[in-house]
């Protein structure tokens, strides 16, 4: 094994070598450990890949290198529910085959606040609440009032179609008047 320590230049080619062929989140922890850096390392290396528009969305569970070889049909919803009802939402989408990729509000200082979600099934999900429930974090729609929206995605309009008639249905969805 070669013990030759890599270059920054190497060291990065190789972390995007390793979340290219993820297709799950990686923690800076492990990247950290598989390049023999420190994670503060990875973070700088992380902010470099992105300034050279490397499509690469920190998640609450890691890195994830967020190309696809098939394109994906997407949709922004508006959606307004209470706290206790987000876990039931986002189960709601992707029971239907949708990724919810991310919730954004309307903060009256900063404007659009984005954050990212990531899931795709419910194990994914309850893990999220869980997360947010451990940490004590509240939800951005909390600052809203429940309003908020989501960025959704899925293999086929068909799948987008459905999850957003259901949601409709569940009375998640903010009705638009015409």
């Amino acid at each position: 094994m070669n013990k030759k320590k890599m270059s920054g230049n190497e060291r990065r080619k190789h972390i995007l070598q390793i979340l290219k062929n993820s297709s799950t989140p990686i923690t800076g922890g492990e990247l950290a450990e598989r390049t023999r850096v420190s994670r503060q390392v990875i973070v700088g290396d992380i902010s470099l890949l992105k300034a050279k528009n490397e499509p690469i969305m920190a998640t609450s569970r890691g890195y994830l290198y967020t190309e696809r070889k098939n394109p994906e049909c997407e949709k922004i919803i508006a959606c307004s529910h209470t706290p206790e009802q987000t876990e039931e939402e986002l189960n709601l989408l992707v029971d239907y085959g949708v990724t919810v990729k991310d919730v954004t509000i309307e903060h009256p200082v900063y404007g659009d606040i984005t954050a990212s979600i990531m899931v795709s099934n419910r194990m994914e999900v309850k893990n999220f609440i869980t997360q947010m429930k451990t940490t004590g974090s509240p939800l951005l729609s909390e600052l809203t009032g429940g309003i908020h929206l989501h960025t959704i995605s899925a293999s086929s309009n068909r799948a987008i179609d459905q999850a957003v008639a259901a949601m409709e249905k569940a009375g998640f969805l903010i009705k638009q008047d015409h």
